[in-house]
């Protein structure tokens, strides 16, 4: 699926993250995060990212703290050409994943040898799995990235839990296999 417009936003009445994304041709998927998937989504998201700027062909970071320097590079040049200013159309002609946005209860990010990452969206309820795949390029991750942390802010979901909860519980095991984020 090609993406072209990423909306996040916050539910005061739900609590959560509303995650919208259309393409193209009209079709709209909507995805619910609640507060305790996001703060373990973005360290993930983050380390992932890392990662997968590494990766990217004519790059080479040997070390962590490279790594770190040049995700921190490109993301800050994604961000001074990256247009956040053009309202989300929310008019879709279809809706794949129902009228209803998934409640996402798990998460599975894995960075593919192209220079991409996949991220599934996961809905468990009983024996029952709804699921959407994405696969995204570095500068959408990093859109991704930075519009939920924009709806943190605004939500104002304690920022100071999200870091000391990055820091304490393991989250996800990366590699250019099969890195997955339980929930």
């Amino acid at each position: 699926m090609q993406i072209h417009q990423l909306s996040v936003s916050h539910d005061e009445v739900q609590d959560r993250m509303l995650v919208r994304l259309n393409t193209p041709d009209g079709q709209e998927y909507r995805f619910w995060l609640t507060r305790r998937m996001v703060l373990r989504l973005l360290p993930a998201l983050g380390q992932s990212l890392i990662r997968l700027e590494a990766v990217q062909p004519g790059v080479s970071a040997p070390d962590q703290r490279a790594q770190q320097m040049l995700a921190d590079m490109k993301r800050d040049a994604f961000l001074q050409t990256a247009d956040f200013a053009t309202p989300y159309a929310s008019q879709a002609k279809q809706l794949p994943m129902g009228p209803e946005p998934l409640l996402v209860t798990d998460v599975q990010l894995s960075l593919k040898p192209n220079g991409s990452m996949d991220m599934v969206f996961q809905q468990k309820v009983g024996d029952a799995i709804q699921a959407c795949h994405l696969n995204l390029q570095a500068q959408l991750v990093h859109g991704f990235i930075h519009l939920v942390q924009q709806t943190l802010a605004k939500a104002d979901w304690e920022m100071a839990t999200a870091k000391s909860a990055a820091t304490t519980e393991p989250l996800v095991s990366l590699g250019m296999d099969k890195p997955s984020y339980p929930h």
